[in-house]
């Protein structure tokens, strides 16, 4: 939930000597002379004509922002901090599809909201547990993937998902947990937006939250969340969206509450009694 992400301050050096109504010099006052109390009083010295002349500035330039205020003219708003237009964010109200190809949904209009419901659903499943069998990882490749770069994603997943992997997270060689122990890995969309569309393609980020561990007392991998950005780069094959490639990368990531965590045992429970969702854009 994309990956980051010295105050200070000193006086100016200087004499100490006020500039204003003054050349910067001190002046020394000498104590007066003894005179007759009958004298003349001593004169008051003037006001500096630099003093006057500052203030006769200040109170030309407080007069020129009184009459700019007055002006009908609203100052224009910067566009870097410009929010988005509510569409952008706000649910489109189309339903999801009914079709599923393998158990996934499919059928996603030729138009950026069904790119975006596609990359979701997409990012759902290519983010399960299933991916973790070579059998069922197979099947969801091909039924997401386009023909054209299925083989290429295939071997890569199949790289990815190796048995080295699965030995290290604590899994059989068929990416099922141990007795006694839930394997989860689950993948939730929090929003998606459109990078590009046009000539049948499509470039979405889709933000998501995952669940990824294994339950279970003795676990050494308890199940954790991680906040990440997947990309998915689509092509339109004249009847719903298909993958080409994908890419991640972590965050946005928000700050963690102050939710006590959970038992092992609750959360093995809630994976398998909380179903999942189709995701309309």
């Amino acid at each position: 939930m994309s990956n980051d992400d010295q105050y200070g301050g000193g006086g100016a050096g200087g004499s100490g000597y006020g500039e204003i109504g003054g050349t910067g010099q001190t002046r020394t006052r000498l104590p007066d002379s003894p005179s007759d109390q009958y004298g003349p009083p001593r004169r008051t010295p003037r006001a500096s004509r630099g003093l006057v002349t500052v203030v006769g500035v200040v109170v030309l330039l407080i007069a020129a922002i009184a009459f700019a205020n007055q002006s009908g003219d609203a100052p224009s708003t910067p566009t870097t901090n410009t929010p988005p237009p509510p569409a952008s964010t706000a649910a489109t109200g189309t339903r999801p599809v009914d079709g599923k190809n393998a158990g996934i949904p499919s059928g996603f209009a030729q138009t950026e909201q069904g790119a975006q419901s596609a990359a979701s659903n997409y990012a759902v499943v290519l983010g399960s547990d299933g991916m973790f069998n070579t059998a069922r990882r197979h099947t969801i490749v091909d039924a997401v993937a386009d023909t054209s770069t299925q083989a290429k994603l295939q071997a890569g997943f199949d790289a990815d998902y190796s048995s080295g992997l699965l030995s290290q997270i604590g899994l059989t060689k068929e990416g099922l947990a141990p007795a006694g122990y839930t394997f989860v890995s689950r993948t939730v969309p929090v929003g998606s937006k459109i990078k590009s569309f046009a000539n049948g393609t499509a470039s979405v980020d889709v933000w998501c939250i995952g669940m990824f561990g294994l339950t279970g007392e003795k676990s050494t991998r308890p199940v954790t969340n991680s906040w990440f950005t997947l990309s998915l780069n689509l092509k339109w094959n004249g009847s719903d969206w298909r993958v080409l490639e994908t890419a991640q990368k972590t965050g946005p990531t928000p700050v963690t509450g102050d939710n006590p965590v959970s038992t092992s045992d609750e959360i093995g429970k809630a994976v398998t009694e909380f179903g999942g969702f189709t995701y309309a854009r």
